[in-house]
């Protein structure tokens, strides 16, 4: 064999695996660099946690005391570095309101939104994908408008008036759906109906952007001489759009999931507010409302280190799909 031929297949097994490794160290990167985020802007944040645990009336010697107990006195580097040598060690912080690890209030809200957020995955991709699909199908069709124009009108609809919408149709002048969770606890799965309409909140915009991206991919895959090709070998009209377009088709989709699930995580907290549901979101807004800065610390953390792990999977993902594309990135 030419050693340039030889050359070329090692370039091709080489240069795949160090994208790889550069992309790990980049997700490394930027968990450091969201830990020093997270402390940063918490420490920024107005106000005084030792005022707050005060009282209504506070007294300075109080105060004084508190600041002294929690160490709130120290430099923001020596605490920055007792807080992140913790984490090292899986040890999130402890509450300040309460004296409970963080930990705890994570194992409580963990639940409820874990159901919210797993379930509206496991919907969004079929249902995207399919309606993406449908509509490259007929492209130009009555169906292709119609999925279309249906999913630049949702998407158009912020999330929290959605859901109000969604109440009052279908909880309060039809009655077919709880309008709360209130009454429910953080069982969520006790009662399937409670969960409908906040999937659904959750469900509209990711799958409008996601129809549309695959929409787009399976156009431009179906055009494609490859896919002429695979015609002209004579493969089934179904091999040949979910074998060889589709994949090419959600390489970029994959990505996008990525960062709709990191937009799952701040729509989980306006859909746990709107319909009173005791996870991770509501915990947040408490320990903001109450200044705990080691909790909104420690959700902040576990919030942007599950961003880069899905941003890392997907990137690997889409990589693997289009190794091409992948490498050149």
């Amino acid at each position: 064999m030419p050693l340039r031929t030889l050359g070329a297949l090692a370039g091709r097994v080489v240069r795949p695996r160090s994208w790889v490794l550069r992309r790990l160290l980049l997700g490394l990167v930027q968990t450091a660099a969201v830990v020093l985020l997270v402390f940063a802007l918490t420490e920024a944040l107005p106000g005084d946690a030792a005022v707050a645990l005060a009282g209504d009336q506070p007294d300075p010697a109080r105060i004084a005391a508190i600041r002294d107990s929690l160490d709130l006195d120290l430099p923001a580097y020596e605490r920055f570095a007792d807080w992140a040598a913790g984490l090292l060690h899986g040890d999130l912080g402890t509450s300040l309101a309460t004296g409970r690890p963080v930990s705890g209030y994570l194992g409580e809200g963990f639940g409820p939104t874990l159901v919210l957020a797993g379930l509206t995955v496991v919907l969004l991709v079929p249902v995207a994908v399919g309606l993406g699909v449908l509509a490259a199908r007929r492209e130009g069709g009555r169906v292709d408008r119609l999925i279309s124009s249906l999913t630049l009108g949702v998407y158009a609809v912020p999330e929290f008036a959605f859901g109000v919408l969604l109440v009052v149709v279908f909880a309060l002048r039809l009655g077919w759906l709880p309008p709360t969770a209130v009454g429910y606890g953080s069982d969520l799965t006790a009662d399937p109906a409670v969960l409908v309409l906040p999937v659904v909140v959750l469900l509209a915009r990711p799958v409008c952007s996601l129809s549309r991206l695959v929409r787009a991919g399976m156009i431009d895959a179906l055009a494609s001489p490859y896919v002429a090709q695979a015609r002209r070998y004579g493969l089934s009209a179904a091999r040949v759009r979910f074998a060889h377009a589709l994949p090419n088709a959600v390489a970029p989709a994959t990505q996008q999931l990525a960062r709709t699930v990191d937009w799952l995580l701040g729509g989980v907290i306006v859909v746990e507010a709107l319909f009173v549901i005791p996870g991770l979101g509501t915990v947040l807004m408490d320990a903001v409302a109450a200044r705990d800065v080691p909790v909104v610390q420690g959700l902040a953390v576990v919030f942007g280190v599950v961003t880069v792990v899905l941003n890392l999977g997907a990137d690997l993902v889409a990589h693997r799909l289009a190794p091409r594309a992948g490498v050149a990135a």
